[in-house]
């Protein structure tokens, strides 16, 4: 599987988060990129929730996590919306065909099989196996496995901002995001996890294993299943 995008998109920040929102579900539900199996994930900043009305999906986490692409890429300061695709190539994240071109140069780069298993819903718990082989192109590497379980979709009215009064549409709005801890590729192994299932999330949620470079920050493997 190849990854596609990571999204930081408050939806109150500027007119152009709804768009970013369209395009990041035609990356996930029309798939337009051929020999690219997309993977999305919808993480909302909450730097925007003091203008006086607060993101019910936002979080610091997302914050910290898009500062942290923003020092690797070195640009200026942050921004939103903003794409990210695999972990390489930001940019605004709403252009079509920047994120066309980034995942077409994505999908050249050699990933970890990684795969998602025995996958179950608790009340509200999610429990599931992520096993990771041997791969003889990774061995004397390590990475970071991080899981990560969303809303397939969500919706959220604006009260405030240059989006007030509007009711926005979301894909893939990352809930929960956990760092498991650091993968050795010199051996296979797997991770039996267990993620929260957050107040307001609905039945159809989605789990997003992925493996990020600690050093450069690319991804390394992914993989997602439905619920």
């Amino acid at each position: 599987m190849n990854p596609c995008c990571s999204s930081f998109s408050p939806p109150k920040a500027a007119q152009a988060a709804p768009p970013a929102d369209r395009l990041l579900q035609i990356l996930d539900e029309k798939q337009p990129v051929p020999g690219a199996d997309l993977i999305v994930l919808s993480e909302h900043v909450d730097y925007w929730d003091r203008l006086g009305w607060r993101d019910p999906f936002s979080s610091p986490q997302y914050t910290v996590r898009q500062q942290d692409y923003t020092n690797r890429f070195n640009f200026d300061g942050v921004y939103t919306p903003q794409l990210v695709v695999d972990g390489r190539y930001g940019f605004v994240g709403s252009y079509g065909h920047e994120a066309s071109t980034a995942i077409q140069k994505a999908i050249r780069e050699r990933k970890i099989a990684m795969t998602i298993s025995d996958v179950a819903r608790d009340g509200n718990k999610v429990t599931a196996r992520i096993e990771l082989p041997v791969d003889e192109d990774f061995k004397g590497r390590q990475g970071i496995l991080y899981v990560a379980l969303a809303d397939n979709k969500q919706e959220s009215y604006v009260a405030r901002g240059e989006n007030g009064g509007r009711t926005l549409a979301h894909v893939a709005v990352a809930r929960v995001l956990r760092q498991v801890g650091t993968i050795d590729f010199n051996s296979a192994s797997t991770k039996e996890i267990a993620l929260p299932v957050q107040s307001g999330s609905g039945n159809e949620l989605r789990l997003v294993a992925f493996i990020q470079d600690p050093k450069s920050g690319h991804i390394l493997g992914v993989a997602a299943q439905k619920l």
